[in-house]
C-alpha cells in the first residue's frame, strides 16, 4: 500500500476543490495578500537575451482595446483592416524580419499576433515606416489611439503605447517567474531565496497584475533560423 502521507495530507490536498475554501480563497485569502504582496505589472514582448537564437522568431501578441465595443465600433474596426490588405502585405514584405502576421477581433479588442527576428523597438519602427498609415486608421478606434496620430510623427510614444499593450510572456518554465519578478522590482535575483511551494500564490498575485498573458514564449518549428534564411532557401526574394 502505497505511504500518501496520510489521512491530514489527503484533506489538505481535497481543500482547492471544497467550495467553502474556494469562496474564502477568493473573497478573503487572494485580497489579502494582493494588499500585503503585491506585484508588479510585468512589461509585455519577449525579454532580452544573449542568444542569438532566442532573437529571431520572437512572439508579439498585441491587444488594442477599441473605443466603441457595439458591431457598429468592431465592424468599424474590421473595415480598418480590410480597407488595407494589400499596403499590410506589402508593407510587412518590405520590413524583412517578419515571419507571419495576422489580425484578430476578439471580444473588445483589435489583436495583432506576429512572429519577427530581432530588436522589439527596431521592429516597431520598421513596420510604422511601412504600414503606419494603417495603423494610423486604427489610431482613431482605440483607446489612447489619439495622442499617437499620426504614428510616423510619435514613433518613441508608439513605441512605449505597444510594449504597453503588448502581452507579458511567461516564462516557459514556471519556476523563472521568481526571477523575473525580482528582475521587474529591481531586486537580487532569488535573494533570499524563494521557496518553491510558494510558486502559485506568486502566480495567482501575478495574474492579478497581468489579466492577460502568453503562456510562454511560444512553439518555434525551426528554431535559430531568420526569416531572411528562410526566404532564400525558399528561393523568394524580398
Amino acid at each position: 500500500m502505497s505511504d500518501d502521507g496520510g489521512w491530514l495530507n489527503r484533506y489538505i490536498n481535497s481543500l482547492p476543490e471544497r467550495g467553502w475554501f474556494q469562496f474564502l480563497s477568493k473573497y478573503v485569502v487572494v485580497p489579502y495578500w494582493v494588499w500585503r504582496d503585491p506585484k508588479p505589472k510585468l512589461p509585455g514582448g519577449p525579454r532580452p537575451s544573449s542568444q542569438p537564437s532566442d532573437n529571431v522568431q520572437r512572439m508579439m501578441n498585441l491587444l488594442m482595446p477599441l473605443k466603441d465595443t457595439s458591431p457598429i465600433g468592431r465592424a468599424k474596426a474590421v473595415m480598418a483592416l480590410a480597407q488595407n490588405v494589400d499596403e499590410i502585405f506589402s508593407g510587412l514584405d518590405n520590413v524583412g524580419t517578419v515571419h507571419s502576421a495576422r489580425f484578430l477581433l476578439v471580444e473588445d479588442y483589435v489583436c495583432m499576433i506576429s512572429v519577427y527576428d530581432g530588436d522589439f523597438s527596431n521592429y516597431i519602427r520598421d513596420f510604422i515606416a511601412t504600414i503606419g498609415s494603417v495603423f494610423d486608421d486604427l489610431m482613431h478606434l482605440v483607446e489612447g489611439g489619439e495622442a499617437l496620430y499620426p504614428c510616423e510623427d510619435h514613433v518613441e510614444e508608439f513605441i512605449d503605447w505597444v510594449k504597453a499593450h503588448d502581452l507579458f510572456q511567461a516564462p516557459d518554465y514556471a519556476i523563472n517567474l521568481f526571477h523575473v519578478q525580482d528582475a521587474q522590482a529591481d531586486r537580487p535575483a532569488d535573494a533570499p531565496p524563494h521557496e518553491l511551494m510558494s510558486l502559485p500564490r506568486e502566480l495567482i498575485l501575478q495574474l492579478h497584475s497581468n489579466r492577460n498573458i502568453s503562456l510562454g514564449g511560444g512553439y518555434r518549428g525551426y528554431p535559430g533560423f531568420s526569416a531572411a534564411q528562410v526566404r532564400d532557401k525558399l528561393g523568394v526574394g524580398w
